[in-house]
């Protein structure tokens, strides 16, 4: 009898295991496999305030026993989202976290209005997604940068949801970035998303993805993801953080909780199984039980 009731800044889960964005599809792809009301949260594909087409193909490879994408988020736009994909979400029972993204600030609040004009009760939050290029501003990525990261999450605020800050683990910085979008109103921080990497075929002597290089993802990132959580919280212990980065079972959602996440995402083990979330979620609850701990939020921050 574990209690896996989780809270997120003003956002209380049934359990502290969601999926992770870009790894379970825009909709309801994956009711058929598992109810998705079993998950705490359902967090879809990223999509914006316009369709976008997304890199050349190819646009996943195999890494080891880790994973390399560069899909360019592809996505028909935030718009077309709500009319094809959120019914049949909000029909299974799904609690849904809608990821966003943009190429400038402008981008985002376009975004994030759309979204808040859907009373869905089902959406119960927005993640927006910085690590994407400001093309306009041509200051790199978003989430490299303290400072246009909160100006995202202040123009994001359009949503009229709790907004947490999806950063990248590819800067010394993301310690500040957290505080900076704490600051600016983000609830919480997502840690991590995938880190720059590219795969060459010896054969052909070029790289294997269409776009060249791409984000590297799986379980050779985890050490990585668990550092980024303990530092962050070390640093901001008040600020909630969802981790997500190599988690394939309940070992790994333990200890990303330990290091100071209050829940976890599950990424690139989807394309393995559709079940990996549930198989970490019912991990997670057997170790809770083995070791005696009552509550998973006993486990938060644990480890410092």
């Amino acid at each position: 009898m574990v209690d896996r009731t989780t809270r997120i800044g003003s956002v209380s889960l049934p359990n502290p295991v969601m999926t992770a964005s870009g790894t379970a599809g825009h909709g309801a792809e994956f009711q058929s496999f598992f109810d998705l009301a079993d998950l705490g949260a359902h967090v879809v594909k990223s999509v914006a305030a316009f369709e976008w087409a997304g890199n050349p193909a190819p646009r996943v490879h195999p890494a080891g026993v880790g994973m390399i994408n560069a899909v360019g988020l592809q996505g028909p736009g935030v718009s077309a989202w709500l009319a094809d994909d959120l019914p049949a979400l909000t029909a299974c029972g799904a609690r849904v976290v809608v990821s966003i993204w943009g190429r400038s600030v402008d981008d985002y609040a376009r975004a994030a209005e759309l979204l808040g004009a859907v009373r869905a009760a089902e959406v119960v939050a927005v993640e927006v997604n910085l690590s994407c290029p400001n093309l306009e501003g041509r200051r790199g990525i978003f989430a490299h940068d303290p400072e246009m990261s909160a100006a995202v999450i202040a123009a994001s605020a359009a949503c009229g949801r709790p907004v947490w800050a999806k950063l990248s683990a590819n800067t010394d910085r993301v310690v500040e970035v957290a505080g900076a979008v704490r600051q600016a109103g983000a609830e919480a921080v997502t840690l991590i998303n995938t880190l720059l990497g590219m795969v060459i075929d010896p054969e052909t002597r070029r790289p294997v993805l269409g776009a060249g290089g791409g984000g590297y993802s799986g379980l050779p990132i985890h050490p990585v993801a668990v550092r980024t959580v303990f530092d962050v919280h070390a640093a901001l212990p008040d600020l909630p953080i969802i981790g997500v980065g190599g988690v394939a079972n309940g070992l790994g959602a333990v200890e990303l909780m330990l290091a100071g996440a209050s829940a976890v995402q599950v990424g690139t083990a989807n394309f393995v199984d559709p079940r990996a979330s549930i198989r970490v979620l019912d991990g997670l609850t057997e170790w809770c039980a083995r070791h005696g701990v009552d509550s998973v939020a006993d486990l938060v921050g644990a480890a410092h």
